[in-house]
């Protein structure tokens, strides 16, 4: 009887820390990322809308990347291929899509920084990523993302080398098709969308404004 209940015990911890362990498995890829969000590891910028600080002195050159999964018949590139930003001030880029197919097509994108241990000083407030994005047969559409350059980048000896950060996106047709390339698992988060009045303003805005090389 004793060696039953003995059994029977050692067959209730087994299944506990079996259990435990599938429930460790599944938790590990989110606390990574939460782990990478907080601290700018593996190339995702740091989570939070905090406010740019304002021109600290000093530029960097932002190079903007752009690609497609061959699943999605769409055209994306970004509106200029680098700019010197001041640091510390808030920064408008544009991305531009267009749907080659002859019917509707729906399309989500993922984003990274590189050089890695630059995405900590990368600060995004507002951009398309994550969000389903439908475009009619040969529509065009331009997507503003808003983003800004901690100034504490002057004053970190190991990004002393940094001259050029690029802020790279990749349009895929659904998270599935991101999640089998591995590009989720190195994706930036989530920093909220701009909502459609926004985005009309800050076009808008970009084409009254004098053009600057």
């Amino acid at each position: 009887m004793g060696g039953n209940r003995r059994n029977a015990m050692l067959a209730g911890v087994t299944v506990l820390v079996m259990v435990g362990m599938l429930g460790m498995s599944f938790a590990a890829i989110p606390l990574y990322k939460l782990f990478c969000a907080v601290t700018g590891f593996g190339g995702t910028p740091a989570i939070g809308l905090a406010q740019a600080p304002g021109a600290a002195g000093g530029t960097i050159r932002i190079r903007f990347n752009a690609d497609t999964n061959p699943k999605l018949p769409w055209r994306f590139l970004p509106d200029r291929n680098e700019v010197t930003v001041t640091i510390g001030e808030e920064q408008v880029a544009f991305y531009r899509a267009t749907n080659l197919a002859r019917q509707p097509e729906t399309g989500m994108a993922l984003y990274n920084i590189t050089p890695e241990k630059a995405a900590k000083y990368f600060h995004k407030t507002a951009c398309f990523c994550f969000n389903k994005q439908t475009l009619q047969a040969g529509q065009t559409m331009e997507f503003p993302v808003s983003f800004w350059v901690d100034p504490a980048i002057r004053d970190d000896p190991s990004a002393a080398d940094i001259k050029t950060i690029t802020l790279s996106y990749t349009f895929f047709r659904s998270l599935e098709d991101a999640e089998k390339t591995g590009a989720l698992a190195r994706a930036g988060p989530h920093v909220g969308p701009m909502s459609e009045q926004e985005r009309d303003q800050l076009l808008h805005e970009r084409d009254r404004s004098p053009k600057v090389n």
